[in-house]
């Protein structure tokens, strides 16, 4: 009877030590921790979500970035010229086999130079998306964002 709940009791402990470390590996806490490493305007905490050879596309570019250092520079880039960003999740995430789709807003002021030379505008914003990821081993191992671009360059006094 002892060595039943004796057992029980490491099987528990054992569950209970390892259990966080799946967690962290989900795909939904993956996507939580990586808004948050953009939310803290911690771009190196970002970035530690990606794969080492993610895909990053954003349609404005229009060819997809390949690997961790091209990708965490559009994060640089955009916290520079945007030092109080922040991203906003809009509703639940749609999640499917690694996949997590989800609406978002990106809102802020642009107080900084852009990595393109553009000046700051000193103009707040706020603009809506789409952003798609594949969470391969617990990594973002693609991220394509869809949005409101014209929009955002007319808030900015761009177009």
């Amino acid at each position: 009877m002892l060595r039943r709940h004796f057992l029980a009791a490491l099987s528990a402990f054992f569950f209970a030590a390892i259990a966080p470390a799946f967690a962290e590996d989900t795909p939904q806490a993956v996507i939580e921790g990586y808004l948050a490493g953009w939310n803290a305007h911690d771009a190196a905490k970002a970035a530690s979500y990606f794969a080492d050879d993610v895909v990053y596309y954003d349609a404005t570019y229009g060819k997809p970035m390949n690997g961790k250092d091209a990708a965490k520079a559009v994060i640089d880039g955009f916290l520079a010229a945007v030092p109080d960003a922040k991203w906003t999740m809009k509703g639940a995430p749609i999640m499917q086999d690694g996949r997590v789709a989800f609406e978002w807003e990106f809102s802020g002021t642009n107080t900084g130079a852009w990595p393109d030379g553009a000046p700051a505008s000193g103009k707040p914003f706020a603009f809506p998306g789409v952003s798609v990821f594949e969470i391969k081993a617990g990594k973002i191992a693609v991220q394509s964002d869809y949005y409101d671009a014209l929009g955002f360059f007319k808030q900015l006094g761009l177009m």
